[in-house]
């Protein structure tokens, strides 16, 4: 049976893949409000890929499920809230930003100890 630390790497891989879709599509196919929205979008997708990697290191950390969890949890309110704000205009979600980098923060804290 597989364990967090398992089931986390497959949700990088997944994760990765899903950001490189993204990345695609604000490439040839989205339509951004101003070019801050593509700033925003293309920051975003940077912050997807690399947290996308960090996912895959859990399995080797001490304690997989606090840092798989943290790492998830941050890089989908982090970035989801960017991308909806680049791709709408509407920074009604960007209060989320901050809630996903304090806990992106603490699960890289989570895979060094």
């Amino acid at each position: 049976m597989a364990g967090p630390g398992t089931t986390f790497r497959r949700l990088g891989a997944l994760s990765g893949a899903g950001a490189l879709a993204l990345a695609s599509y604000g490439a040839h196919g989205a339509r951004f409000p101003d070019a801050y929205g593509k700033e925003l979008f293309d920051k975003a997708n940077k912050h997807h890929f690399l947290h996308s990697l960090a996912l895959l290191g859990v399995p080797h950390c001490r304690k997989p499920l606090w840092a798989g969890l943290l790492l998830a949890s941050g890089t989908t309110l982090f970035c989801t809230s960017f991308y909806y704000q680049a791709l709408s205009g509407d920074p009604s979600v960007q209060t989320l930003a901050p809630v996903g980098g304090s806990l992106l923060l603490l699960g890289w804290l989570a895979l060094a100890f």
